[in-house]
């Protein structure tokens, strides 16, 4: 009679090796599980990321967009206040022609010179007042201090009469806007003798 020994570690040793195999199922599964929830949470951040940049994007067409109208804008007002500004200026100098033209007509057959005088001193004070009206104005000069920001010396003389860096003389008269120098003044400056 042949006894059939059954070996009792060799099968505790099958157990094990299914006990591994079915730790190892175990792991895999909770790992894939896991990448899975990890790939998850990737997607919604991602998908989140994405959303903010659409948002952000969409802004930046928008304020690009609107930069572009602004510009555009001030461009088109910078013409119309040129060309109408010149228009505007030229109309009441326009009158100032007229009186020119008048002024010469009247003169043709006169020959007192006072009456010619007169007739320049009203043409040139309606020059200044329609000059004046468009903010031109004179930049003082002659008894100031000098002020390179609105004199130009193109003189200097020695003398004890007037303090250093005073005005004594004014060659030719600037014109100001505002704050804005359109032609400095041409002066002589007093220095030290």
């Amino acid at each position: 009679m042949t006894h059939k020994h059954n070996n009792p570690f060799k099968n505790h040793s099958d157990k094990e090796i299914n006990l591994d195999e079915l730790n190892q199922e175990t792991e895999n599964s909770e790992n894939n599980e896991e990448k899975k929830s990890q790939e998850n949470e990737n997607n919604d951040e991602l998908s989140k990321l994405q959303e903010k940049y659409d948002e952000l994007n969409n802004q930046y067409l928008r304020l690009a967009a609107d930069f572009d109208n602004y510009r555009k804008r001030q461009e088109s007002e910078k013409e119309s206040l040129l060309k109408y500004g010149t228009e505007n200026a030229l109309k009441k100098l326009l009158e100032v022609l007229d009186n020119f033209e008048r002024g010469e007509k009247a003169l043709e057959n006169v020959e007192d010179c006072l009456k010619c005088k007169e007739s320049f001193n009203l043409v040139h004070k309606q020059v200044w007042d329609t000059l004046s009206k468009l903010g031109l104005e004179i930049i003082e000069a002659e008894g100031q201090t000098f002020d390179p920001n609105f004199h130009e010396a193109v003189m200097q003389t020695p003398t004890s009469e007037h303090p250093e860096h005073t005005i004594i003389n004014e060659l030719q008269k600037g014109y100001k806007m505002g704050d804005k120098v359109l032609r400095p003044s041409l002066v002589n400056v007093a220095t030290a003798e």
